[in-house]
């Protein structure tokens, strides 16, 4: 058994050294209602052909984003990709290389990163960006960790308009560390309490935006009120298109910054890979995650780039580590970046202004229908509305006409009854005036039967 090395004596020699009676014991964190409890309906062995059939069989049961009026949102977004993105991300030299551990060889990946940090730094308005994390959700936790290390605290005050993904993520990670999570609860209007949240044992308050209804709103005033307290200010941004028309959040006193990226250059992709944005202080620079990649000159004067900083622990010993980040996510950080230079400055804020007129246009398709409320005043290019009886049924039989009609809230928090009417829905430069109607005419047929 070349492939299967250990023997019933070996596993239970590893399991009296580590102190659990089976392997089960092993996964006793994991929550029953997500463990298998039996083996998948799937043959038990079959040759590559049957394979490659059944395999097709089970994905022509989904419902491929482009095939179908798609306004789909929460956290990943249709946008469009110019064929130049794959085709230059596909070229060996990008595609086979990977994190560079002599970094001074590796120059060509090391200048687009450069690139990237630099652009993710010009669209949040903070003063140094890493080369990238995993993905928005996990950037978001590592930020919370930051800034207990920076503030000597242990406690992170959550906004209830934060992703409940992220917010998980969050908690996950902070209760192995002994930090303390305040989750604020949810609320389709702005969210808001942060303030009166804040206290000395805060190291920091996160906050989305656009949250995760949509609403846009000016975080100033959040800002000073946490850094009077001593506190700082963590933006997560799930929609990175949204910064082509916003005001920065640097603009509005952040602390740290963290996106997901994958609206520019990554497709969706069934949920990944994709690529988290982290942006901060320059003064912050030493206890932020990942690696820096920056610009120097060799001894004969000519440019060059180097891996300025890196907090890996596999590099440093472990207990001074300021995070666990194993890699970065080059192949999508790069997609951003080629994405991101052929749009340029205007690119990328026309961009954004189609976002929003489509979402707007949406809208007004929507606000004919009776019995459609809409609840998300100031958005962006996602919005919230609340319909008649139970969203996620609504989201089901617009599915069977054809039409994605968007993240019903409670699959995002199903322990909450309140607030099982709505709908968030997002609108962006694919959306045709066609898929508008097509959701206007499913919408008033579903809810007015």
């Amino acid at each position: 058994m070349r492939y299967l090395p250990l023997g019933p004596e070996d596993r239970e020699a590893m399991l009296s050294r580590i102190g659990v009676a089976s392997v089960d014991d092993l996964f006793e964190s994991v929550p029953p209602a997500v463990r298998m409890t039996a083996l998948p309906d799937l043959p038990r062995h079959s040759g590559e052909l049957e394979v490659e059939r059944q395999m097709a069989a089970l994905a022509g049961r989904n419902t491929a984003a482009s095939s179908v009026p798609f306004f789909v949102g929460a956290g990943a977004y249709k946008h469009h990709i110019p064929a130049s993105v794959d085709h230059l991300i596909q070229r060996s030299e990008f595609l086979t290389s990977y994190t560079p551990y002599q970094p001074e060889i590796a120059q060509g990946t090391l200048q687009y990163l450069f690139e990237f940090q630099t652009q993710v730094a010009l669209l949040t308005g903070m003063e140094v960006a890493n080369a990238s994390m995993y993905d928005g959700s996990t950037a978001c936790a590592e930020a919370v960790l930051m800034a207990h290390r920076l503030t000597k605290r242990k406690s992170a005050v959550l906004s209830g308009g934060l992703h409940p993904h992220y917010a998980a993520v969050v908690e996950t990670l902070s209760r192995y560390s002994g930090a303390e999570v305040v989750m604020l609860p949810p609320g389709p209007e702005a969210a808001g309490g942060e303030e009166e949240a804040l206290d000395g044992e805060t190291s920091c308050v996160v906050v989305q935006m656009p949250d995760v209804f949509g609403n846009v709103r000016d975080l100033s005033a959040l800002a000073k009120a946490a850094h009077d307290k001593g506190a700082l200010l963590v933006v997560a941004v799930t929609e990175a298109v949204s910064l082509g028309a916003l005001t920065s959040p640097g603009e509005m006193g952040a602390d740290i910054v963290v996106a997901e990226g994958q609206s520019l250059g990554n497709g969706l992709n069934f949920g990944g890979p994709y690529v988290g944005l982290f942006a901060t202080r320059a003064a912050f620079v030493r206890q932020m995650p990942g690696r820096i990649c920056g610009e120097t000159v060799d001894a004969e004067g000519r440019r060059g780039y180097v891996l300025t900083l890196s907090t890996r622990e596999q590099h440093i010993r472990r207990e001074r580590a300021t995070s666990n980040i194993c890699t970065n996510s080059g192949l999508c950080a790069l997609a951003f970046t080629i994405h991101l230079s052929l749009l340029g400055e205007k690119g990328m804020r026309r961009l954004a202004a189609l976002n929003h007129e489509a979402a707007v246009a949406l809208v007004e398709e929507l606000a004919a229908i009776g019995g459609v409320e809409l609840v998300t005043q100031s958005f962006f290019n996602e919005f919230t509305i609340r319909v008649p009886g139970d969203a996620a049924a609504v989201v089901d039989r617009m599915a069977e006409k054809g039409v994605l009609a968007g993240v019903p809230f409670s699959r995002l928090r199903p322990d909450l009854d309140d607030f099982r009417d709505l709908i968030v829905a997002a609108a962006t430069e694919v959306t045709s005036v066609e898929d508008r109607a097509a959701y206007r005419a499913a919408l008033a047929e579903v809810i007015g039967s």
